[in-house]
C-alpha cells in the first residue's frame, strides 16, 4: 500500500462478518515489505462461487485454473498473493497456483478444484513456491482478521483499503454483503479491472450467482477505467456461503431474485467507485453520462471513448472546459454518432448543442464545476435511447511517477 493517500479516499466502512466465511492474513515475503502479503479465506462446505475474469490473453495461470473452476460452482477457499502477479511465468507459474491449491486442499479434505488463488504484482516473476507454501501455513495458523485487514493486505499500489456492504430481502430473511477490492492502475473495463472478493451468506445455486455477477459486472466494473489497460490478472469472485437459510435462490423467477441481484449490483458499484477514486495519481473522480445513443452498449463504447481519451483526462486535471476534445472523443469511438445531433456539458450545464456552441454559453460556472472533486461530463448524441455511465479519474503527473518507479 502506498503512503500518500489518495485526495478522493473514504473512510473504510463497518463490514459485517459473513457466516461461514473466515479470512485470515500472513506474511509470505513476495517483496522486500514489512507487511502481510498473503489472504486466506476459508468457506464452509456448501459455499457457491461465481466469478468473472479477465479477456486478456497473455492472463495468469491463477486466471486460466479459476475460470475453468469456477464452471463447477463450489468453493472451500481463497488465496490471494499480493506482490507478485505470477503472470508470463510458463510451467513455473502454473506449478506455484497448483501447490497452493493442493496445499490447501489437503488441509481441508476437499478437492484443489475448491481453492481459488489470485495474484497481482510484477509481471514476468515466477510465484516462489516456498514463500506461497510457508504463507499459508503462517495463515492456517493465524487469527481470523478484520476485512480492513484483508483489504489492506491483497493491496498493491493502492492507497486506501476499500470495502463496501449491502443487505437485502430474500423473502422474510435478510442476507448480508461484505466485499473487499483492490485497484489503483492498469485498470480498464474488459470484464472486471482488479481483485475484487464479494461474500454473502444468500443460499444460491451456483448458476444463477453468475447469471447475478455478470450482469452486475456489466454495468460496474465494465464501465470504469483508470488507463486503458487490461490487466493480466483481473478477477471478480462472488461466493454464498447459504448460511442465511433463506430459500435458495435458483433462478430470476425466486421470490426475492430481484432484490438479492439489485444488493449484489450496488456492492459491484461501491467497489468499482473505489477503484477509480484510487487511481494512480488521480485527484477528480470523472462521471461521463452517454444519452441518445443507438443501444446502451453504444453509449458504453462512446463514454469509454472519451474516458480513455489522454487529452480529455489532462484537461480535467488542469481545470480546463475544453469540450472540443470531448467532440472529438466521441467522434473516433467507431460508434454511430452526428456531428449535428451532439450535445455537450459539465456538471449540468450546456456548453453545445445540436452540433454547435450556445450563443448564450456561460464558462463560468462549468469552470467552477471543475475545481471540485468530482466531475460530470453528459453527452447526447441525438439518435436514439441507448444510455450508459462511465466512471474515470484524470490524469496527473503523478500517475507517471507511480509507475516510471513500480519495480523499483
Amino acid at each position: 500500500m502506498s503512503d500518500a493517500v489518495s485526495p478522493l479516499a473514504l473512510p473504510f466502512p463497518a463490514l459485517p462478518a459473513i457466516a461461514g466465511v473466515t479470512p485470515r492474513i500472513a506474511r509470505a515475503g513476495y517483496k522486500d515489505w514489512g507487511r502481510c502479503d498473503l489472504t486466506y479465506v476459508e468457506f464452509d462446505e456448501g459455499t457457491a462461487v461465481a466469478g468473472v475474469f479477465t479477456k486478456n490473453v497473455c492472463c495468469s495461470s491463477e486466471v486460466e485454473i479459476g475460470r475453468d473452476n469456477a464452471r463447477l460452482g463450489k468453493a472451500r477457499a481463497l488465496v490471494v498473493n499480493a506482490g507478485n502477479s505470477n503472470a508470463f511465468t510458463g510451467y513455473r507459474g502454473r506449478e506455484a497456483v497448483e501447490a497452493i491449491m493442493a496445499q490447501v486442499a489437503t488441509h481441508l479434505g476437499c478437492a484443489p478444484e475448491q481453492v481459488f488463488v489470485s495474484s497481482t504484482g510484477v509481471i514476468g516473476v515466477p510465484l516462489p513456491k516456498d514463500k506461497a507454501k510457508a504463507g499459508i501455513e503462517a495463515a492456517l495458523l493465524a487469527e481470523p482478521c478484520t476485512w480492513e485487514e484483508a483489504a489492506n493486505t491483497i493491496g498493491t499500489t493502492d492507497t486506501f483499503a476499500k470495502g463496501a456492504t449491502a443487505t437485502a430481502m430474500v423473502g422474510d430473511v435478510k442476507v448480508t454483503f461484505s466485499a473487499i477490492i483492490k485497484g489503483s492502475g492498469m485498470i480498464a473495463p474488459d470484464m472486471a479491472t482488479m481483485l475484487g472478493y464479494v461474500f454473502t451468506d444468500a443460499a444460491v445455486e451456483p448458476a444463477f450467482l453468475q447469471q447475478c455477477l455478470s450482469a452486475a459486472n456489466l454495468g460496474t466494473f465494465s464501465c470504469i477505467t483508470v488507463d486503458s489497460d487490461t490487466s493480466t490478472s483481473d478477477t471478480v469472485l462472488a461466493f454464498a456461503t447459504g448460511k442465511a437459510r433463506n430459500a435458495p435462490l435458483v433462478s430470476a423467477d425466486s421470490p426475492g431474485a430481484d432484490a438479492f441481484a439489485a444488493a449484489l449490483a450496488d456492492v459491484c458499484r461501491q467497489l468499482a467507485h473505489l477503484v477509480v477514486k484510487d487511481g494512480e495519481g488521480a485527484q477528480k473522480f470523472i462521471a461521463i453520462s452517454v444519452s441518445g445513443a443507438v443501444s446502451d452498449e453504444s453509449a458504453r463504447k462512446v463514454g469509454l471513448a472519451i474516458a480513455n481519451s489522454p487529452l480529455v483526462k489532462t484537461a480535467i486535471a488542469g481545470e480546463d472546459a475544453n469540450w472540443g476534445r470531448v467532440v472529438m472523443a466521441v467522434g473516433k469511438a467507431g460508434e454511430p454518432a452526428d456531428r449535428d445531433r451532439l450535445s455537450i456539458g459539465f456538471g449540468g450545464t450546456w456548453a453545445a448543442r445540436d452540433g454547435q456552441p450556445l450563443a448564450d454559453y456561460d464558462e463560468a460556472p462549468v469552470a467552477a464545476h471543475l475545481k471540485g472533486r468530482e466531475i460530470s461530463i453528459e453527452v447526447d448524441l441525438g439518435m436514439g435511447q441507448g444510455r450508459a455511465t462511465v466512471w474515470t479519474c484524470d490524469l496527473t503527473h503523478g500517475y507517471i511517477s507511480i509507475n516510471a518507479d513500480y519495480r523499483s
